[in-house]
């Protein structure tokens, strides 16, 4: 079976340009002693909006790997599908994860509730769970509420999985099964469940990503109870740990964090969680490269820096359209957004000093940043004008590339 590594960073490439950037990253990590996968990912509502085909992200990943010559682990992510998408990402994918999160909710059969609920009777009481503090409180009542919340999301994700694995064979993709885009967060108990009945189904989940407490609003800090979320990591490590033997799940299977980038101030408890339990880890950071394309453009000066102001000038024009397909994972105060006379005067270290996520800077600003995040449709429109200034502009975006992956997050992730 394909297996997934320990350590793993998902890497959204927008236009395409920065794979080799990107892997470099990973290859900085490396030559520094920590072999760390990478997963270029992009969803169908990306390529969607900019026009663009699955077979793109297998093209650039592949071409970017032979131009380094590097042997490492690398696979391509059909991010976020369903059974309307899958079919599109069959031929160029070898990774998919299975977006369940608008089923959460839907009730399956009466007795398909009640199978559930029966087979996982035994584990009713104090159920011990090693590294949880206290024991989790199971009954037959809220067994079945987690089935009747969780049961008909997870057989979607069964069949979806099977529908993929007929067409690309048994053990020649990886599975991951995505929860996050929800109104609540899982809490462990619900997880423990969710991943019986992931066994039940026969689905070889390799990573799962549940919905965390707290905000992971795109390209910004993680807004919530850091001291929670520090248990709730935790603890969702040990059920993983627990179901694995239990259930006979991977033995392999870990925690995925969605929508990771930028999460600054949860990654000292990731990287503290991971290492008291020896667990793997896979952290999605998609977005956060198309900034650091405008954080370059806009430090070359120039052309670079005109055409980054006219993305700003054109997302905040279309505000309303951008933001509405991202409303559960943005949060932008508008009266804290520059106008566009006003960054029209701006420098290129006054662009970047704004975008780019250092809240060190007193210019930094994470609402504009969070615009231009969902802003990459204009970037999109502008066709072969916006990618011709981003290949004569590639070293110094390459750089910032690089530096953002490699300094932000993995060294504060992964590295010793």
């Amino acid at each position: 079976m394909l297996t997934l590594e320990k350590y793993s960073i998902g890497t959204g490439d927008r236009f395409g340009k920065q794979a080799g950037a990107q892997l470099e990253s990973v290859i900085k990590a490396g030559n520094a002693g920590k072999e760390i996968s990478i997963i270029w990912n992009k969803s169908y509502r990306e390529h969607a909006i900019i026009h663009t085909d699955p077979a793109s992200v297998r093209i650039a990943a592949d071409n970017a790997v032979k131009s380094a010559d590097w042997k490492g682990s690398y696979y391509v992510d059909a991010d976020h599908i369903n059974l309307k998408t899958v079919d599109l990402f069959m031929d160029s994918s070898d990774f998919f994860t299975l977006d369940v999160a608008d089923f959460i909710g839907e009730k399956a059969q009466k007795n398909e509730i009640t199978q559930f609920v029966k087979g996982n009777l035994i584990y009713c009481g104090n159920l011990n769970i090693p590294g949880i503090e206290n024991p989790l409180i199971i009954s037959e009542e809220s067994i079945k509420k987690i089935a009747e919340r969780y049961l008909y999301a997870v057989k979607e994700a069964g069949r979806i999985y099977r529908h993929i694995e007929q067409k690309k064979g048994k053990g020649n993709f990886i599975t991951e099964v995505s929860m996050d885009e929800t109104d609540l967060p899982q809490t462990p108990e619900e997880l423990l469940f969710i991943l019986s009945a992931i066994a039940k189904e026969g689905v070889p989940v390799q990573t799962i990503a549940p919905k965390f407490t707290g905000r992971f609003n795109k390209g910004v800090d993680y807004v919530g109870d850091l001291e929670k979320f520090d248990k709730e990591f935790n603890d969702d490590i040990c059920v993983i740990t627990w179901a694995v033997k239990k259930f006979d799940l991977p033995v392999n299977l870990k925690l995925s964090v969605h929508s990771g980038s930028d999460k600054f101030s949860i990654y000292p408890s990731i990287r503290k969680n991971i290492r008291k339990h020896n667990a793997g880890v896979h952290v999605k950071t998609a977005g956060t490269t198309w900034l650091e394309e405008l954080i370059g453009l806009a430090e070359s000066g120039s052309e670079g820096l005109e055409l980054a102001k006219e993305v700003y000038s054109s997302a905040l024009n279309r505000y309303e359209e951008l933001a509405e397909p991202y409303a559960t994972v943005i949060n932008i105060d508008r009266t804290k957004l520059p106008d566009a006379a006003e960054v029209e005067s701006w420098t290129g270290k006054q662009y970047a000093s704004a975008l780019r996520h250092d809240q060190n800077n007193s210019a930094y600003n994470m609402h504009l940043r969070q615009l231009l995040h969902v802003g990459y449709k204009i970037a999109s429109e502008m066709g072969d004008r916006y990618l011709n200034v981003l290949v004569n502009n590639s070293d110094i975006v390459g750089k910032n590339v690089t530096e953002n992956l490699y300094e932000r997050h993995i060294k504060p992730l992964f590295m010793d």
